[in-house]
């Protein structure tokens, strides 16, 4: 999950001033005994302020930090995602994590958000205790795949979510989802789906199967999308899948988003290759810099070898700490190549971060340097979802 800030206006508060003032002093540590001091200082006032849903608070601290501070706004956000994620000061004889199996998807369909069938259920249990979680521990499965926006929002959300699911997972058994009042989700050609779980060890116990002497993240990755992918898949008819390793829940979201930027982009090119009947190499993509204040994303804008109409586009955020620096063009070819794309246009101008005034889309770079709506040739248009943006 990205983790760039929005500014607010006003002064900080009470409880945001004591958590910048906790984060500095983490930040400027000079030992290990000087950040337990912080650490210990920290992790009261944030169980507080998670408990007591002050999510103004830890926004505004981490507001000011971001631009005033870069490492404790770094030790700030990963003490309040640890604590959130674990439930902290919930669970005294036990380690509990909220974790996340995320599932990236793309389908000319819609792409489900479903509740989970008790059968599907047992046997995703199975294969998570099998090659994902350390031996012994206990395990919760929720009954529903999850969209984005289905996900608890908020830090304060995410601390009684994990509450819930850590209570279950002490109990060794899965939590029902109330679906009831859950938001809709939109259409989109490639978008992720989240499988959410607890698990919980005594104190001092591993909780993955790689943090064990004969295991490792890879063989866990693999074994996972094998056994996993395959009791997922009739969940997601119609789809195409590649599942993300099973880690904590914001580190699996994480990369989740870095993971699913490429996906995007296979995903589009395969689509456009089954839809209008031509091959990827006959696609041209241009890829253009999005700018606000900021560089905040890349747009590539696709369309048919001799035709100058953009018939799909992918929008390519930047994530965590990447700016105009950071080569993503490169990267975003790169995936162009392996896709069989060949003719790739890449364009230097900044242009401005627009969107459609009627529907909302984005708008994407044209090879003649223009922002334009991405329209599918007549006839092919009714099959064509919103690209995940």
């Amino acid at each position: 999950m990205k983790r760039t800030r929005i500014k607010r206006r006003g002064g900080l508060g009470r409880i945001a001033e004591q958590l910048v003032w906790l984060a500095n002093g983490l930040a400027d540590s000079g030992s290990r005994v000087e950040d337990r001091y912080w650490d210990q200082q920290l992790a009261a006032d944030l169980d507080e302020a998670l408990a007591h849903g002050e999510e103004s608070a830890l926004n505004a601290a981490l507001d000011h930090l971001y631009g005033t501070g870069p490492r404790a706004y770094d030790e700030l956000a990963d003490q309040i995602e640890s604590r959130a994620e674990c439930a902290a000061g919930t669970f005294d004889a036990h380690e509990v994590v909220l974790i996340a199996a995320p599932v990236l998807a793309w389908s000319r369909y819609r792409i489900p958000a479903t509740s989970i069938p008790p059968a599907v259920l047992a046997n995703l249990r199975v294969h998570l205790q099998a090659h994902v979680l350390a031996k012994g521990a206990r395990l919760s499965v929720a009954d529903f795949l999850f969209s984005p926006d289905q996900l608890p929002q908020g830090y304060c959300a995410t601390t009684e979510f994990a509450k819930a699911i850590g209570g279950a997972a002490l109990d060794d058994h899965d939590l029902h989802v109330d679906t009831e009042g859950m938001p809709e989700t939109a259409q989109f050609l490639s978008d992720t789906r989240y499988l959410l779980a607890a698990v919980a060890v005594p104190h001092g116990q591993a909780l993955f199967r790689w943090q064990e002497a004969d295991g490792s993240r890879e063989t866990a990755r693999d074994q996972w999308r094998t056994q996993g992918g395959a009791c997922l898949a009739p969940l997601l008819p119609g789809c195409a899948i590649e599942l993300v390793l099973p880690e904590s829940y914001f580190a699996a979201s994480r990369t989740a988003d870095t993971d699913s930027r490429p996906y995007s982009v296979r995903a589009s090119v395969a689509f456009l290759a089954t839809t209008l009947e031509t091959p990827a190499a006959n696609l041209r993509a241009v890829i253009a810099p999005f700018w606000e204040q900021d560089l905040e994303e890349y747009r590539i804008g696709l369309s048919v070898r001799g035709h100058e109409q953009v018939v799909h586009g992918v929008v390519w955020p930047l994530l965590g700490a990447e700016d105009e620096t950071t080569d993503g063009s490169a990267q975003i070819e790169a995936v162009l190549r392996e896709s069989g794309v060949s003719d790739i246009v890449t364009l230097d101008h900044q242009f401005p971060l627009e969107y459609c005034d009627d529907c909302g889309a984005p708008l994407y770079p044209s090879a003649e340097g223009e922002i334009v709506h991405a329209e599918m040739p007549e006839g092919h248009s009714e099959q064509m979802p919103r690209h995940l943006h």
